[in-house]
């Protein structure tokens, strides 16, 4: 995928590109909130054929979702002083 350089030197993919001109198009917060919903339908519907392939694949299987479960990934708080 190719990328452009914007002035400030933000590099912003050709998809980055064309979600904010679909965005820019929205007038209204109903037409944001059936944008949103549909990239959101999109990248669950991405989401779950992955999750199906690694588990065609051997790769996930319950024993490992169970593990999932009881992983702690919190980040550790640092306290100021």
């Amino acid at each position: 995928m190719s990328m452009i350089t914007t002035s400030q030197h933000t590099t912003l993919s050709i998809g980055q590109l064309h979600i904010l001109e679909m965005m820019n198009r929205c007038r209204t917060e109903e037409s944001l909130r059936q944008l949103k919903k549909l990239l959101f339908d999109f990248y669950a519907k991405e989401a779950v054929a992955e999750a199906d392939r690694l588990w065609e694949a051997g790769v996930i299987d319950e024993g490992k979702i169970e593990e999932w479960g009881q992983e702690h990934m919190r980040t550790p708080y640092i306290h100021a002083k």
